[in-house]
């Protein structure tokens, strides 16, 4: 008898959810188990410099979520065209040109924080954070995954540029939001041009109870800045002891 070919019944091939558990993690975790800064260490340097006020870190976190997303995104579009003889000129080609829409934007849109944070938005060209991601998942996973993990260490890198900012204004200058459209005077003397919510100059009322109160103007400078990433550090391991020693 004639040997019966036997069909394979056909393997349906079941599409990776947009939002599974793999790809919210590449979200979360870089906002804490894996963060940028507190547990990478890598771009402490900008840190350190634009988060006197909340409101450039601001800016300048979602100057940096935009590029590390989209460089990522283009980078894993492009990744199995690129030599790898040239891919990190091709990856910092492509992260300048994105620095450039967003510094133009920002010029175009608001100039006077484009005027603050005009040198370190240059520098997001060679932010670690930008490269390292590129380098170890872009260039090596696809484009949507490649995207989701650009928003998350970009997303943790900003949170923590947040938190350091609101600690350096509050306590350093007694205010939130300052050279913002919607600044908040939180505690100091009144003059012409802003009210503090808590008036230190008041002869009545809350403010009669912090007449000695000073802003600490030590934490308005760059290594203050320092010292309270490395509380946030402390303040995580602490929480956290598998991340001992990880970095």
């Amino acid at each position: 008898m004639a040997d019966v070919a036997v069909k394979e019944p056909k393997v349906l091939k079941t599409s990776e959810p947009l939002f599974g558990k793999k790809e919210r993690k590449l979200i979360t975790d870089p906002l804490n188990d894996n963060n940028p800064i507190t547990v990478q260490v890598l771009g402490v340097c900008s840190a350190l410099a634009v988060t006197t006020l909340v409101y450039p870190s601001l800016i300048m976190a979602i100057a940096v979520i935009f590029v590390c997303a989209f460089s990522s995104l283009f980078t894993s579009l492009l990744r199995t065209y690129i030599p790898k003889q040239v891919r990190m000129i091709v990856q910092l080609v492509i992260i300048a040109t994105l620095v450039t829409v967003v510094e133009l934007t920002l010029k175009a849109f608001n100039y006077t924080v484009y005027k603050d944070l005009s040198v370190f938005i240059g520098l997001i060209i060679t932010n670690c954070i930008v490269m390292g991601r590129l380098e170890a998942f872009a260039m090596a996973n696809k484009p949507w995954k490649s995207f989701l993990d650009g928003i998350g260490n970009g997303a943790g890198y900003g949170l923590i540029l947040i938190l350091v900012a609101l600690v350096r204004e509050i306590f350093g200058k007694g205010t939130l939001f300052a050279n913002s459209p919607f600044p908040i005077y939180l505690i100091g003397k009144d003059n012409e041009t802003s009210s503090y919510i808590i008036n230190t100059a008041a002869e009545s009322g809350i403010g009669t109870f912090f007449s000695s109160y000073m802003n600490n103007n030590l934490l308005v400078l760059s290594s203050a800045a320092m010292f309270i990433i490395g509380i946030f550090i402390w303040i995580q391991r602490s929480r956290n002891t598998k991340l001992i020693d990880i970095s």
